[in-house]
């Protein structure tokens, strides 16, 4: 049967009705079309002709599923009657059974379009199969029931799977309740999934496998949970590990072993113990049955390391250890898993001024340590690293006795006085008031400096403190026993002005040695600042009015100089200073009166006690 593909019009049939309705009346007679009457049909004939014309079609709409009967099958497509004025041609390609196909056989047919822009007819078969499949996925997503379906490739974000011949979306979030690394491995099987979203507009859907283990594992969940109780030993999987602690997969269940509970040593991150999938044994140690929360333990399991630790580890004990921490006050040292010692930063050296641990060790760093005590209730080790050497104070009594002179170098220098290191480790402390017999030293500084090598004596050795005094002045012999005789009271003298200070001025004599001119003394009237009439430098004539041998000090006197000297002395001396005339007379009727002396001035001053050798 050949294909029609041209279509005739209502109105075209309506045309040739008279025709075919005068030949049907007819006798069969012999045909003469000059014969044939011509007539117009009333209105009324011609409205209920074209209503038997038009109930020979059956009512269809574009966009439905129709019934078809096959008229003819070629090697283009296969023709269909739907009941409507003109057949639609539908292509072979769209029908993976056609073998099993026969002129006259019913199938369905969607209806695209009743007339395309060459006036056919336009069916799909492929169509009315997808909206055939399409509405038993739309009801197993209202009805929630589980379909099969066979995962074809692998996308951005998930897995497409073939659901009844239909491409859907599987998440990879929902493939498993455990995350996926590897989704290749489910290529090529065929799962059950539950539909979980389609998007009518777009024709778009959604499935999930993970849903299904979620239902199981509730029902699991409901057994295990009841289950439950403290100190109870099961196996789980590790699900997922954060930097708090690590998630257990109890078979339906999770539980969280915190950091603290996975080891009795110290853990920096939870995968230093444990690994994706791993299957390990806990123990319960908490559950709240109110929030379902389920809290695990994994050290519990193991031995307490501090059992028996007194027998293990007796005071006086050799061992080796790795820093696993470092503070300002010592290093913390891990003897073994869970058991941790302090080197305290005085334990570590016994000559080195150790200021912090990072100066003799390291983070990571396996150490040698002693130990100095154990305290078990509190779990506290002491150990010690200098121990290890002997102590070299012991010796040092022998090696630098009292009294015995010595050569160091300056290491540092304080308000106090001068640090000096005799050897490598070993220092001690010149104060600032051994540093000099006769110069009134106000900071080390202005006698030394750093990395000066410097002569000094042993003064004592303070073995259990670690402390050394030595002096500097005490390697010469004390110039004050010879002083007595140069600078007795009335004495003549000059000295140099080396300092002004509020109460007079010091200066420095012969001999090298300091004494002190009280302003009093600098002139018969008063002198209202020091600094406008007298400077550093200045040279004056002096006579001693007080000498102490103890205190170290020697008071001096202009005025009492210029007594009995000639006017002309005086006048020169008020005008070199710019001072207030002086007349002999007067200068001779000035009595001296004792002089409360500034601490500055005293060339011994007395030790700080925090720094005191």
């Amino acid at each position: 049967m050949a294909v029609t593909e041209s279509t005739t019009t209502r109105q075209e049939m309506l045309d040739m009705a008279p025709v075919k309705v005068r030949a049907a009346s007819m006798k069969p007679v012999k045909f003469n079309p000059s014969e044939i009457e011509e007539r117009e049909y009333s209105e009324t004939e011609y409205a209920e002709l074209a209503k038997l014309y038009d109930n020979t079609f059956s009512a269809i709409h574009e966009g439905e599923i129709v019934k078809g009967k096959i008229v003819a099958i070629t090697d283009d497509g296969i023709a269909i009657d739907i009941g409507f004025k003109s057949e639609g041609l539908v292509p072979i390609s769209e029908f993976p059974n056609i073998d099993e196909l026969n002129p006259g056989d019913e199938i369905e047919v969607f209806l695209e379009s009743v007339e395309n822009k060459e006036g056919q007819l336009v069916l799909s078969r492929k169509r009315a199969d997808f909206m055939r499949t399409w509405e038993r996925v739309t009801k197993s997503y209202e009805t929630g029931e589980i379909v099969h379906g066979k995962i074809t490739r692998r996308i951005k974000g998930g897995l497409v799977v073939d659901l009844m011949g239909l491409d859907a979306f599987l998440p990879g979030s929902q493939i498993d309740v455990k995350p996926v690394r590897d989704f290749d491995q489910f290529i090529g099987k065929t799962m059950e999934f539950r539909v979980a979203k389609i998007n009518h507009p777009n024709e778009n859907i959604v499935v999930s496998h993970k849903v299904l283990i979620e239902a199981e594992m509730n029902e699991q969940r409901s057994a295990i949970l009841g289950s439950l109780e403290k100190g109870q030993v099961l196996e789980g999987t590790v699900k997922a590990i954060t930097d708090f602690g690590v998630f257990i997969d109890l078979g339906g269940v999770d539980g969280l072993i915190h950091i603290t509970d996975l080891s009795w040593g110290r853990v920096n991150h939870p995968s230093e113990i444990v690994k994706l999938d791993q299957t390990i044994t806990v123990v319960i140690i908490d559950f709240d049955e109110t929030k379902k929360r389920i809290s695990l333990g994994l050290k519990q399991l193991q031995p307490h390391p501090w059992e028996n630790i007194e027998t293990r580890y007796p005071v006086g004990t050799k061992v080796t250890g790795k820093v696993v921490s470092l503070a300002d006050y010592g290093a913390f040292i891990e003897i073994e898993r869970g058991i941790e010692g302090l080197i305290h930063i005085s334990e570590m050296s016994w000559t080195q001024h150790i200021k912090h641990p990072s100066a003799l060790v390291s983070m990571g760093q396996m150490v040698d340590a002693v130990i100095l005590s154990l305290d078990k209730e509190n779990k506290k080790i002491s150990l010690g690293m200098k121990q290890l050497e002997p102590d070299p104070w012991l010796n040092l009594l022998g090696k630098y006795p009292v009294n015995s002179k010595h050569f160091g170098v300056v290491r540092n220098l304080t308000n106090f006085g001068v640090f000096v290191e005799l050897e490598e480790g070993v220092d001690g402390l010149v104060h600032i008031s051994d540093l000099s017999w006769t110069k009134k030293i106000r900071h080390p500084g202005e006698v030394v400096k750093k990395g000066d090598k410097l002569e000094v004596i042993i003064l004592g050795i303070d073995v259990e403190q670690r402390r050394i005094s030595l002096g500097h002045k005490q390697v010469k012999d004390n110039p004050w026993d010879t002083f007595a005789d140069s600078y007795k009271a009335g004495t003549e003298s000059s000295g140099k002005i080396v300092r002004i200070i509020e109460k007079g001025v010091i200066v420095e004599l012969p001999f090298g040695v300091d004494g002190f001119v009280p302003v009093s003394q600098l002139a018969m009237s008063q002198v209202k600042n020091i600094g406008d009439a007298f400077h550093v430098g200045d040279d004056l004539p002096l006579k001693v009015v007080e000498f102490d041998k103890e205190s170290k000090k020697i008071v001096l006197s202009v005025v009492e100089y210029l007594k009995g000297k000639e006017q002309a002395a005086i006048d020169e001396y008020v005008a070199q200073h710019k001072l207030p005339p002086m007349t002999l007379k007067e200068v001779a009727s000035v009595v001296v009166k004792p002089v409360e002396i500034p601490p500055e001035v005293l060339s011994d001053q007395p030790p700080t006690s925090d720094f005191l050798m």
